[in-house]
């Protein structure tokens, strides 16, 4: 990565961590969160996926409208950290620990590369 793209990947890590940690502290059921990104093809290609230890907790955040509340908190950070993303609804999105394993065996690498940007 060159400099710029070091920089924004920074950037992109700490705004992040700091959301992760905001989300922890709402008791939901929230354990962790990650992103992917083709820096070519950034903020476009950004997604960010909140993890959740069961579906039903992911479930419960959805049916609550916790979800929107989680991409706020998302776009602010990333908004203080200079990243303007053009679809916080489609940059965002929401999985759980219990279909990464029915689906894709626990492998996380695999299934967040299915939902890559």
């Amino acid at each position: 990565m060159n400099k710029t793209t070091t920089k924004l990947e920074n950037n992109l890590i700490k705004a992040l961590t700091m959301a992760c940690e905001e989300f922890k502290r709402w008791d939901m059921g929230f354990d962790w969160l990650t992103h992917t990104v083709s820096h070519n093809r950034f903020p476009d290609s950004l997604v960010v996926t909140c993890v959740f230890l069961s579906k039903a907790q992911m479930q419960q955040v959805l049916s609550d409208s916790l979800d929107a509340r989680m991409r706020k908190e998302i776009q602010t950070r990333l908004l203080k950290a200079g990243i303007r993303p053009k679809g916080i609804r489609r940059n965002v999105r929401m999985d759980n620990e219990e279909d990464c394993a029915a689906q894709d065996s626990g492998n996380w690498a695999a299934r967040l590369e299915r939902f890559r940007g």
